[in-house]
Order: C-alpha cells, then structure tokens, then sequence
C-alpha cells in the first residue's frame, strides 16, 4: 500500500502547517486554553476560509467531498500544533447529518457547517457505558411534530461551542438520532486533561427533531465512530512526530559532564525506538483512515480500526513517556510543550475506546 500523499493532500497538509506554525505558536494556544471560551472564533473562521470545516461534505453543501484520508494531513497538523478548536467533534457530527439526514435536513445544516457559521458535537455516551455504544438509557417520544429527549450524556466533546447537537436516544422502534439545538439542553462545561472543552448534557423534556428514520441508528454510529476513530489516530501521529523531532533537539542541544547527552549511545538507541513506534503508528492510521473510506465491509473496516487504535495507543504511551524521561525533569513543566502532548496522547489513547476494548472487539471480530 502506498502511504504517501497525492500532490493535493501534500499541499493542504503544508498549508494547514505553515498557518499553524504563524498563527497558533505554543504561547498563543496557552491564551486561547486560558480564555473563557477555551477556543478562538479568530482560528474557527481561518480554518472554515481555507476549507477545512467543508473537506470531509458533499459538493452539494458547499464542501469538497473528501474523505478520511484527505484529512489525514489535517489532523496531523492538528496534533502537532495540539488544536483546542472543536473540529473533529463538528466533522463527526456533520458525517452524521450527511449520512442519515433528509434532503432538508442536510441542506439546512452542512451549508451552515462548511461556511464555519455552526459548530455541532455528538452527544452520545452516558455514565457506565464505557465504550459500548449500545449502552444508551437516554429516550425520546412523540410530542405533536416533533419529539422531546430526555437523558443525560457525559465528556461531550465541543458541545459548549456547539449550536447544535446530535443526541442519541431510544425510541419504542430501537436506537435513534435527534438534532437538539444546544440552548434546548442544559451544560455543565469542564477542561478535560489534555485542555480540550467538554460538557455534561442533559436533558429534560428538549424538543428535538428526528435524523433520518426511526430506530436502527447503532450501525451508523459504530461507523462514524470508526471513522472519527481513524481521524484521531492521525492526529496522534501528529503529536506523536512532535514529540520525536524535540526530543531529538533537545538531545542534540542539552549539555551533561561536557558533551551533548545526544552523545550517549543508550539514548539515542531510545530516540531510535521512538521514531520507530512513530512509523509504525503512521502506517497503520494510514490503513485505518484508506479502509473507512472504502466500500469494504463493516468487518473489514472495524478490524483495521481496531488494530489501528490499539497500536496507536500502546506507541502513544510509549512516544509520550520516554519524551518526558529524555527531557528529565523539565520536561513534566507546563512551559514545555511536550508535557502537553504527553497529555493529549495519553487522552488519545482513552479517546474511542481504549487498546483493552479495541483488543475485545478485534478478537470478536476475528472469531465472527
């Protein structure tokens, strides 16, 4: 398989680096974590200018139609530059809409999403059900035209920026998708570990409207959710190269008993190691987000994200923790960079479905 970007794919990944490295330095994401919002309108209407929020949506909506690769190179930059803005919550969110939605429903959402006019989040999992995406107590009934939800759902990622939210519920006909305007719920907002924004939802009684048909909703969002999967495992990528490139500076830089620490040769075997774990996990994000995009099965596609996740998640810990170690002490500081990707890989890591159940579902898919 070839891993390489197409010309196309080469020059956005480019682009969405050198804006990054502008406009979105290390010192100006610590004022945007710090600001009440813990997000920057000013970044959201620079991504939606260059196409971003429309790279994943249909022509038809003003996007560009592309796919998981496409944004491989995005969400690469993403995770080096360690992007706060909600983007991947409001691509899930909008692959939702643009796979399940009605010809209305669709036109009158994802114009507005790749325009960067509206931000969504997906507000799905709920207290005890780990990564079972089956496991939804939230329900939802009749009322007149339309329906009302009522439930709780916890760690919705983007939702506190969010103008609307795609919520699912039960219904008597089995799991189904609402679009909730986000005033309708009430949010309790927190920072997560990694300085991302997430809120606790619920709702009592909100008035929502049905996303496609009634019930029968769990096979799409175990597909969205290996989709979204996929795009966070190249975002780990990201993380996982920065952590790499300044730990080797910092190694060819730092000075001990006269010589740079670089020097030593069980350390730079440790260096090579890491930039070992970083290709192994570029391949197999690169095999995840080429199979989501394919019209292989639904086995197919969750084996390969589930490999993909559990690598991903075991080099993450291990890029991570021996980039903190080979920078000592200092590298664990708030003003160093690294100790901030430390956290977002060990998020990532978590994010989806740790390599515990993606190890679970890979072995029930093997035996299926």
């Amino acid at each position: 398989m070839n891993f390489d970007y197409n010309e196309e794919q080469q020059l956005l990944a480019d682009s969405v680096r050198r804006f990054l490295a502008k406009d979105y330095g290390f010192e100006a994401r610590k004022k945007i974590v710090a600001s009440k919002e813990g997000w920057s309108a000013e970044v959201w209407a620079q991504l939606a200018e260059m196409g971003l929020t429309g790279l994943p949506f249909s022509p038809d909506y003003g996007g560009f139609g592309g796919g998981a690769v496409d944004l491989m190179g995005v969400m690469e930059a993403a995770g080096e530059a360690l992007l706060v803005e909600p983007y991947l919550p409001t691509v899930m969110a909008g692959e939702l809409v643009a796979r399940a939605g009605s010809d209305a429903q669709k036109k009158a959402i994802l114009p507005q999403v790749v325009e960067g006019r509206l931000r969504l989040a997906f507000a799905h999992t709920e207290k005890g059900a780990r990564y079972n995406l089956a496991k939804v107590s939230a329900s939802a009934k009749a009322s007149g035209a339309g329906w009302e939800i009522s439930g709780e759902k916890v760690v919705v990622l983007g939702a506190a920026a969010a103008g609307r939210l795609v919520v699912s519920a039960n219904t008597g006909k089995g799991m189904s998708l609402f679009l909730v305007d986000a005033k309708d719920a009430k949010l309790k907002s927190y920072v997560t570990l990694d300085e991302m924004r997430a809120a606790d939802v619920a709702l009592a009684g909100a008035k929502a409207e049905l996303l496609g048909a009634e019930g029968g909703a769990l096979a799409l969002i175990e597909e969205v959710t290996d989709f979204a999967t996929a795009l966070v495992c190249a975002e780990a990528v990201g993380a996982m190269k920065f952590a790499c490139d300044t730990t080797l500076e910092y190694l060819k830089t730092r000075k001990q008993f006269g010589v740079t620490i670089g020097a030593f040769q069980a350390l730079q075997h440790r260096m090579v190691d890491m930039y070992v774990s970083y290709e192994q996990a570029k391949s197999m994000a690169c095999l995840a987000c080429s199979k989501v995009d394919s019209p292989a099965d639904a086995k197919d596609r969750a084996r390969a994200v589930s490999a993909a996740k559990i690598k991903i998640a075991d080099n993450a810990r291990h890029i991570s923790q021996e980039s903190i170690q080979l920078h000592g002490g200092m590298g664990m500081t708030e003003e160093m960079k690294v100790s901030h990707s430390f956290r977002r890989l060990t998020m990532i890591a978590q994010q989806f479905g740790d390599a515990e159940h993606h190890l679970a579902r890979f072995a029930t898919l093997d035996r299926a």
